[in-house]
């Protein structure tokens, strides 16, 4: 009497856009933790589990290809992460979104280093809009929180101004070991932008309504308050230091 033969798992062959997903999910996994010069079509075979010549079958333009359609891919979810709906605080609310960003940071460290850094031999100036594209999207979802109809100049200048210094310390934080904790530096880069609001605010009526808008929704123990009551010595110093004579008179 024969034994009966082993079953065999089903093979379900993938849809096109299936089969498309799976390698553009293996590139992203490898452009998050890799410089896009370190890779080749070779290593995103072999992490998608399929041959070379497959990867070109769907990305025939080879590596610049895919590389540009998995950074628009990244592009997108960085982009869903300034999403956030007008509601509560404002400060509650730009918190939340640096939430999502920094674990965006985290989980894409080397390849969100490479991104923003540039120098990269995948670098074209289509990459470079994409990238851009981001940045305005970012500016766009910030500035919708600030209840201004149409910003003016310098409060879309302030808001861009912060946006650059988001990622300049996102990369500081990358380069010093994701350092500090990232509640800390959200905490920071919130009362970074309460403090550039407030500056601008005093040179401008329309920054300034805005800084009253943002007040009248905070809660004691929110991000403005906090500020306050921490920089309440510093501006006390200060005006104490305005109010000295200065030997000039």
């Amino acid at each position: 009497m024969t034994s009966p033969a082993p079953a065999t798992r089903a093979y379900r062959r993938l849809s096109v856009e299936e089969r498309r997903k799976q390698l553009l999910n293996a590139a992203l996994t490898l452009f998050a933790h890799r410089p896009p010069d370190e890779i080749s079509l070779d290593d995103v075979a072999e992490a998608a589990g399929v041959s070379r010549p497959l990867v070109y079958r769907y990305f025939p333009g080879g590596k610049q290809q895919l590389y540009e359609t998995a950074l628009r891919s990244a592009a997108d979810q960085l982009e869903r992460c300034f999403a956030e709906l007008p509601a509560g605080p404002p400060t509650e609310r730009l918190s939340r979104v640096l939430d999502r960003y920094l674990v965006f940071v985290d989980e894409h460290d080397a390849g969100f280093s490479a991104l923003l850094r540039g120098g990269s031999v995948a670098e074209t100036s289509r990459t470079t809009a994409i990238v851009d594209e981001v940045r305005r999207a970012a500016a766009e979802h910030v500035l919708a929180h600030s209840g201004v109809a149409r910003p003016g100049l310098r409060l879309r200048l302030m808001v861009r101004t912060w946006i650059a210094a988001v990622e300049a310390a996102s990369l500081i934080w990358l380069d010093e070991g994701k350092q500090p904790p990232a509640d800390e530096l959200r905490d920071w880069l919130v009362h970074h932008f309460i403090a550039l609001l407030v500056a601008t605010a005093a040179t401008d009526e329309e920054t300034a309504g805005a800084m009253r808008d943002l007040v009248a929704l905070e809660t004691p123990t929110g991000a403005v308050g906090t500020l306050a009551r921490r920089v309440g010595p510093v501006v006390s110093a200060a005006d104490h230091l305005r109010q000295r004579p200065s030997g000039l008179d």
